[in-house]
Formats: structure tokens, sequence, C-alpha cells
């Protein structure tokens, strides 16, 4: 049932907006959601599984956002700092976001093992959610490496890419924690990357996104 499961998890994100996760209610999710107690029992398992399944949405949200990023017609510098704004705003308007970027969660948000879960899930949707969540060194890994393989040039190794991808997802970490200040994330990632990589990437068909793009959930 993805309608339903979807419109639990968003109960859930709703939930969490006005309370500890610690008061979330299974039966006042589902009275949100609008579906039965043994619904979101059927779909999650228990308020961990919830948990989990919550936490993987807005992991894999923050990363549908990279590839958004990353897949503008722009010059190769202005999709990593496509790449590095989103990340800041996704981390700034979802507090679950952050807390998976880096690796700090409040008495107030689920905590779930980043660990995988003891799984009997008949939903495969809840059987992936019980697997091992992604640390922020994890994120790391996974939006330099997507950044250097959309990056590439014909020819161009991406490997080539790997360093300064990194850097740039480390300097994005980084105004998390510190917004910068006049200029931007712009101006910082221009200043990191080497002159030769300041030039036109290889085209793409998809739109460009704004540094005001949406986080993964409100």
């Amino acid at each position: 049932m993805p309608a339903a499961r979807e419109s639990l998890l968003d109960a859930a994100y709703a939930a969490l907006a006005r309370r500890p996760w610690s008061a979330v209610r299974m039966v006042d999710v589902a009275a949100r959601a609008g579906v039965s107690r043994q619904t979101l029992y059927n779909e999650f398992g228990s308020k961990d599984g919830l948990a989990r399944a919550l936490v993987r949405r807005e992991a894999d949200g923050y990363l549908a956002g990279v590839e958004r990023a990353l897949a503008g017609p722009a010059e190769l510098c202005d999709r990593l700092t496509a790449t590095a704004e989103w990340t800041a705003a996704a981390a700034r308007d979802n507090v679950l976001v952050r807390a998976l970027l880096t690796g700090c969660w409040s008495e107030r948000l689920p905590s779930p093992p980043l660990t995988a879960a003891h799984s009997t899930a008949m939903v495969p949707a809840q059987r992936r959610a019980d697997g091992p969540l992604p640390a922020p060194r994890d994120f790391v890994r996974i939006v330099r490496d997507r950044a250097a393989t959309a990056l590439a040039a014909p020819g161009t190794a991406p490997a080539e890419l790997l360093l300064p991808c990194e850097l740039v997802v480390r300097l994005a970490l980084s105004c998390v924690a510190a917004p910068p200040g006049e200029g931007g994330i712009a101006e910082l990632v221009r200043a990191v990357l080497p002159r030769h990589l300041s030039g036109p990437a290889r085209p793409s068909s998809a739109p460009t996104p704004t540094a005001e793009a949406r986080s993964p959930r409100r």
C-alpha cells in the first residue's frame, strides 16, 4: 500500500514537528493518516520500524536532491555549487537530514541504530528500511562518487574528480554547522576548486536546480 505508507510517513513527520519522538503515539499517526492502526503495524511492524522508515525516506529524499543538482546543464563548478547549496538547505529545513549528515541526534528525534535491524517485514520497502542506514561518512562517499561520475567529461576518469568533489561535500557540511557570510557557498566552492574545473561540463538535458530548492520534507 504505497499511498498509505507515504501518508503514514507524512503523518509521522508532522507529529515530530510538534512533539518529541518519544511522545509520538502510533494511534495518533494512524488517525492523522486516515488509516487503521492495524494498517500502520502491517506496514512498519512497530514504532521502531516506523522510525527507521522515516529516516530512510529523508535520506533518500536528500540524495534525490543531490541527483537533481548534478543533472543540470550548467558549468561543472555551478553544478557542484548547486549540490553544496542543496546540502545546506536540506539540513537547515529538515531536522532528520541534518542529524543524518552531522551525526548529531537530539532527544527530540528518533535515533534508530545505523546498523541493520533484524527484519521479519513482509513489505519490501520496510525490509529496505530495516537494512543499514547511512552514517555521515557514508553520505560524504556517496555524494562524492555520484558527483564525480555525473561531472566527468568524455574521456575523463571520474577518479580525477573524487578529491575536488569530496572537498565540496565537506565544505557544504561545514556550512551546515556555520553558515557562510557574504558571498555565500558559491564563492567558497569556486575558491577551493582547481582552476581547470571551472570550465564547462558535459551537457545535460535536465533543468538546473535553484538555490532555493526545497528540502526533502518540510
